[in-house]
């Protein structure tokens, strides 16, 4: 037995210490990681220096010529490349601002680098460009500036030979031509150097080092400190730096390098990163947001979606994981028409599942300001096209940027065919946060769409490892889902993912799986994907929050009132479209050889809608953009008077010059009225009356049962009265408006309505965009220069009031009151004409309203919204200004006050004050946005009783005035066939729309299959809030009615609906809009 101690095992720890090792000071070896890859004074040291192989230029390697197209034309290829080239070199300087310079480029490989493993072609003129083969198929585009500047040069070009392709180059950045601050104006004369055109032989590893190092020293950077996970991606960022700095720069170096990187973000060299199984949160898709106009013209915008595209589907090609989705149908049939190789290109990239059509409407248009049937038109031709060249319809309605949501979308999406939503607009809102990222919208009618919003807040990621971070950090419904969309690209002017986007989500989702820490992103998978994953979480149990109503954007809403002549147009394209489908319609069922105008009408459609973009119609585009669109709308006048005076000669019912003919009038809306109108090129009134179509007319004498009467109390004061209404107008303001059936004063003691006011309009940033909520501290009252009689009655009398605004501005204002019209109601009317030469002001209309209430109503597409009156929370304080469409309205038990116009959008109520916006005087980023003259109305219209059908139809009416004219008596069956469709039942149901069935034989284009025999389009919409009945009667005397079904906005085959005796009754929910077809 041994009696020795027993051995301690030893330790692999020296005994004796080496020497003194310190604590890294985190600070500091953090900040050493902008050494690395920065193009700052370290550049000749670092990791930069070892990025390229060689490089070549001059006129040996790459010769430049140019043609130069004068008066900023853009020619096509064909027409450019005819035209003689001249020499040209880089330094040299092209311009002005908007012009296009087509560029030739011989390039021959030098035989130093045609071994090389990888060669593109460098250019940076900092403007954008277009790369175009010898014969003419557009390749890729060129952002400039340092972005997107390159082109791989394919192998072919590797012969030692010389090869010719060209560069369109377009004189204006991604956002336009402004110097600095992009939303100022556009500079003129601005001027583009060629900085840069040359061969390179890129490293690759190094490239890819770079990308490793930016996604690992991103984890240094915002992991938390107290994470394992930063302090690990510090140390591996900083041995890679050691490794090469040991390694002198050289190619085995970069490639440890990247060894060192796997070791935190794993192999991620290729799109088989993403085969892991395990569980991503992060869904990550392409997109490229092209603004249809914004801070450039629609021509601009044409090529920016060429270039744009161009790009990805060359990124397809390289990164099979990429899938791209862009919307928009008319910048779809802008690539068709203009880029017809391209457009094929991408159609095949569809056909593959890489390039994703979503979206399903015209535009990406405005949802406050448009009328319900141009949202209606938005999906419908938006929904056609893409089936007509896709062969398949969207399911997402993508809205990215618009400024605000209507309350009826989730409805119209819903009869659109899509029960999905996207947008992120919201989170700009500048007073309240949005509290949901995923949940169910609920419309007015109580239809629902499930709505994501990219908690990254935005719809232009840059792909960062940050973006991916912050689509769950910022994600606020992960109590029902913790998944969320991640839309990536460079956007607003075009561009859309970049190969280093693409590279560092590799990097970001290998980091996932091999770290840990990080959202787990994944690629390959489209936005339909992401919902119906959504979708089955909702079948399954999950139960998304809801949010009621209109989504409101607490920014923009200058927008409702910006460019007022731009919206008039707006709404009176719409009016002019209504009326020519009606009337068309009609004279297809009497005419035989009238042909309805389908090809006019529809392109009449896709132009307005055009410009209801989301920046166009609100009014936050450049000068360029509204003299296009003035162009635009006088060809939509000119067209639509033209169709409407085609389809009233085959009613006969064509206008004559004749003053010995009938004097007559066509009602174009569902209800029968009358109204007291001028006579043409008289001073006379007649009294019209009847409809819907024909309607009787007959001259007023002097002497009749209702007159109107006006007199001067006092200087300066004035009476006027009806049988209705008794008003006293002092200096050009109501201070006194008496309801004389109901013997009740509507004007408070000591204030005045139609007081005109002025404020100061200076926003924090957004100028056409934004009004804030301290402007009415500005607040101040335009003193009238003098009133004066215009017209003494006894059908109509009338005061005009002068105001002098400044030296350069002036404003006459009109109030009218005529006679009372039996069983109409009765209101008093402004008619105003300004002369608008402001710098950063805003005019308003005051109508302070002895009424009482805590809301007030507002039409909206096919509904009300009703909005708080007073600034209890800041969820009310933010609807300072608010978007109403033909009136807004104040009631309380038993009676009420609305606000009539033809074309004003902009609205406020405080208490009993109420407020209707006229016009703005931003100076960016149009200079003379609103500048010049402008016609305005609106009306006061009392109502005895609750807020009904009288101010729906009678602020119809206000924007539906009765156009007279001479012409022969209408035929019997012109008039049954005007006639022959009517709603009945309650006042609360609309006839919105008439019109033929879009795949007709007798009118399809044949883009979609057609459907046999004829028929009639039918929309009806409830218009207060309750469930109405009624009936769509039809005379079967005039009109042959096979059977009618309910169909949905795109007009599929719905549910026949019973149709006995010419009369089909109907019942529609609250808010309800319903298609109807009648099958002849």
């Amino acid at each position: 037995m041994g009696g020795g101690k027993p051995q301690m095992p030893g330790s692999s720890l020296p005994k004796l210490a080496a020497g003194p090792v310190g604590q890294q000071i985190h600070s500091i070896y953090k900040g050493r990681l902008a050494q690395f890859a920065s193009n700052g004074q370290y550049s000749s040291q670092n990791l930069q220096a070892a990025m390229y192989e060689g490089r070549a230029s001059g006129d040996e390697s790459v010769k430049l010529q140019v043609y130069s197209p004068p008066n900023q034309t853009r020619p096509t290829f064909e027409e450019a490349t005819s035209h003689d080239f001249t020499d040209t070199h880089v330094g040299a300087s092209f311009g002005p601002s908007w012009s296009t310079h087509w560029i030739r480029i011989s390039l021959k490989v030098p035989q130093q680098l045609q071994r090389k493993e990888h060669l593109e072609f460098h250019w940076d003129a900092d403007n954008e460009g277009l790369i175009w083969t010898e014969d003419g198929e557009p390749l890729q585009g060129l952002t400039g500036g340092g972005e997107r500047i390159e082109w791989v040069l394919p192998d072919s070009f590797r012969d030692g030979e010389s090869h010719t392709f060209y560069i369109e180059m377009a004189c204006n950045v991604m956002f336009g031509n402004a110097i600095g601050d992009i939303i100022q104006p556009p500079n003129p004369n601005r001027y583009f150097q060629l900085k840069l055109a040359d061969i390179v032989a890129v490293n690759l590893e190094a490239r890819a080092l770079f990308v490793d190092f930016w996604i690992i020293g991103d984890a240094a950077r915002e992991f938390p400190e107290d994470s394992w996970e930063e302090h690990q991606a510090l140390q591996i960022c900083n041995e890679i730096m050691d490794t090469f700095i040991n390694g002198r720069g050289r190619q085995d170096s970069i490639l440890q390098g990247r060894e060192i990187a796997r070791k935190y973000i794993g192999n991620v060299d290729s799109a088989k990163v993403y085969d892991s199984e395990k569980v991503p949160h992060v869904y990550a898709i392409g997109h490229c947001h092209i603004d249809t106009s914004w801070l450039w013209p629609w021509a601009e915008t044409k090529r920016k979606i060429a270039r744009s595209w161009s790009n990805q589907c060359d990124l397809m090609d390289r990164y099979p994981e990429h899938r791209f989705t862009c919307s928009q149908a008319q910048q779809y049939k802008w690539l068709e028409t203009l880029y017809p190789k391209l457009f094929d290109r991408v159609k095949s990239k569809i056909k593959e599942g890489t390039f994703q059509t979503i979206g399903g409407s015209w535009v990406e248009h405005d949802t406050n300001l448009p009328s319900g049937e141009s949202l209606v038109r938005q999906f419908l031709y938006g929904q056609r096209y893409f089936e007509s060249r896709f062969g398949e319809r969207c399911k997402t309605f993508w809205l990215p940027d618009t400024f605000g949501y209507s309350s009826q979308l989730p409805q119209l999406c819903r009869l659109a065919g899509m029960g999905r939503f996207f947008t992120q607009k919201l989170s700009w809102n500048n007073i309240n946060v949005f509290p949901h990222t995923t949940f169910s919208w609920v419309s007015l009618d109580g239809s629902q769409v499930l709505c994501h919003m990219a908690p990254d807040e935005t719809y232009t990621a840059e792909a960062h490892f940050g973006d991916v971070n912050r689509s769950i950090s910022q994600h606020k419904s992960l109590d029902q889902d913790n998944t969320g969309l991640l839309v990536f690209g460079k956007g607003d002017g075009g561009g859309g993912p970049t190969f280093e986007m693409l590279e560092k989500l590799r990097r970001c989702r290998g980091l996932s799986d091999k770290t840990g820490r990080l959202p787990r992103v994944k690629m390959g998978d489209s936005v339909d994907d992401y919902f119906a994953m959504l979708e089955k979480k909702a079948e399954d149990g999950t139960e998304f929050v809801t949010w009621y109503g209109e989504l409101y954007l607490e920014l923009h809403r200058g927008t409702y009132t910006s460019q007022a002549n731009n919206k008039r147009n707006n709404r009176q394209s719409e009016i002019i479209l209504h009326d020519i489908e009606y009337l068309a319609t009609v004279a297809t069922l009497k005419n035989s050889n009238y042909l309805y105008p389908k090809e006019e009408i529809v392109d009449i459609w896709e132009d307005v809608l055009l410009c209801q973009f989301h920046d166009t119609l609100p009014g936050s585009c450049i000068e360029m953009v509204y003299r296009d669109s003035d162009e635009l709308y006088a060809k939509v006048f000119k067209a639509g008077e033209k169709l409407l005076q085609g389809a009233l000669s085959a009613l006969e019912l064509n206008s004559t010059t004749s003053h010995k003919s009938e004097l007559k009038a066509v009602n174009t809306l569902p209800w029968p009225r009358a109204e007291i109108a001028k006579v043409p090129d008289s001073q006379k009134y007649a009294l019209v009356s009847g409809g819907p179509g024909i309607s009787t007319v007959k001259t007023l004498s002097g002497i009749s049962k209702s007159t109107a009467s006006i007199g001067q109390l006092e200087d300066g004061v004035f009476q006027l009265s009806n049988e209705h209404f008794g008003v006293t107008v002092e200096n050009g303001t109501i201070t006194s408006l008496v309801d004389l059936f109901e013997d009740r004063e509507l004007i408070p003691k000591g204030q005045k309505a139609n007081q005109l006011v002025i404020f100061d309009d200076k926003p924090l940033y957004w100028q056409a965009w934004d009004v804030e909520v301290y402007h009415t501290r500005s607040r101040q009252e335009l003193p009238p220069s003098k009133s004066y009689i215009v017209e003494k009655g006894p059908h109509m009398v009338s005061l005009c009031t002068e105001h002098q605004i400044s030296e350069d501005s002036w404003i006459k204002t009109t109030i009218s009151l005529a006679a009372s019209v039996e069983g109409q109601p009765s209101y008093i009317a402004m008619s105003s004409e300004v002369e608008w030469h402001e710098t950063m002001k805003f005019l308003k209309v005051e109508f302070p309203v002895d009424i009482s209430n805590t809301e007030a109503s507002y039409e909206t597409q096919y509904g009300i919204v009703r909005r708080p009156t007073h600034y209890n929370t800041s969820w009310d304080m933010a609807k300072f200004e608010v978007c109403c469409h033909r009136w807004a309205d104040l009631s309380e038990a038993g009676y009420g006050v609305s606000i009539l116009n033809d074309s004003k959008y902009g609205f406020a109520t405080a208490g009993n004050l109420m407020r209707l916006s006229l016009l703005r005087a931003p100076k960016a980023p149009d200079a003379h946005a609103d500048m010049g003259r402008h016609h305005i109305r609106y009306a006061i219209l009392p109502h005895s009783g609750p807020l009904d059908h009288r101010t729906v139809r009678t602020a119809r009416n206000f924007n539906h005035p009765f156009k007279l004219f001479h012409g022969p008596s209408a035929p019997n069956s012109s008039a049954s066939l005007l006639n022959s469709i009517q709603l009945t039942g309650s006042p609360a149901l609309v006839l919105d729309a008439i019109k033929r069935g879009e795949d007709d034989e007798d009118v399809s284009r044949g883009e979609l299959p057609t459907r046999r025999g004829r028929s009639i389009i039918l929309r009806i919409y409830e218009s207060l809030g309750g469930k109405a009945r009624g009936n769509i009667c039809v005379d079967e005397d005039v009109l042959e009615v096979k059977k009618i079904q309910k169909v949905n906005l795109l007009e599929d085959d719905g549910e026949d609906v019973v149709f006995e005796k010419g009369k089909c009754r109907i019942e529609l929910r609250a808010f309800e809009v319903a298609t109807f077809r009648l099958q002849l």
